[in-house]
């Protein structure tokens, strides 16, 4: 269990809130932690690299020069990989670097992140994030109270908050999302995880929901 203060958006105490990490996930699996975070790596990968072989390579198939009294070694064409500007012996083709781990293990990793993150004090806790219109110095100015000035931020609310996610477009390092979608690698790649009071609160439901079942 651990107690969290509760900030507004100006940087001011206004509560306390208990969470208990050990609902969320009983246990940390580093192992798993890392194989979630390398599968959603290798899913970003684009895998659009290609290079040419000896047969697309534009040049000549001529042999460069006769096999014997010229006291060169002997050489084909000009096109082999053995020569600068020819094909490769190994070509690079597309390819997906696309895998899934099981649903269960993506899951359970993300409730690990989670709760590292919370037993890490790497979780700052905002009663709200009411923003009538999208203003990038609005939210740099609550996070800059909030003490996430130039820090790498994953934004967790509740729901879909359209003025707080145009706003954060402009912010390096900085990411908003829905508590519902958090996964593995955008909680633990920040440095820091700013989350609404009503977000903290869904997550706990959520871990109850899933102690009781």
């Amino acid at each position: 269990m651990v107690t969290l203060p509760v900030y507004d958006q100006s940087g001011a105490e206004v509560g306390k809130i208990d969470v208990d990490t050990d609902r969320i996930a009983p246990k940390i699996n580093k192992q798993l932690l890392h194989d979630a975070v390398v599968m959603y790596l290798a899913n970003l990968r684009q895998g659009t690299k290609r290079s040419k072989n000896r047969g697309e390579v534009a040049g000549t198939t001529k042999k460069m020069y006769r096999q014997k009294g010229t006291g060169n070694a002997r050489m084909g064409s000009k096109r082999t990989p053995q020569r600068r500007g020819g094909g490769h012996a190994m070509q690079l083709l597309p390819r997906s670097f696309y895998y899934r781990l099981p649903k269960k293990a993506v899951k359970s990793a993300t409730k690990m992140a989670i709760a590292s993150k919370f037993a890490d004090g790497e979780v700052v806790v905002v009663d709200k994030l009411d923003m009538q219109e999208p203003k990038t110095k609005a939210l740099a100015g609550t996070l800059n109270a909030l003490g996430l000035s130039g820090m790498t931020t994953t934004i967790a609310t509740n729901d879909y908050e359209t003025n707080v996610y145009l706003s954060s477009r402009n912010l390096q390092g900085v990411e908003v999302t829905r508590v519902a979608d958090l996964n593995a690698l955008n909680v633990l790649r920040p440095k820091r995880v700013l989350m609404t009071k009503q977000a903290v609160e869904w997550l706990q439901s959520q871990s109850t929901a899933s102690a009781d079942a």
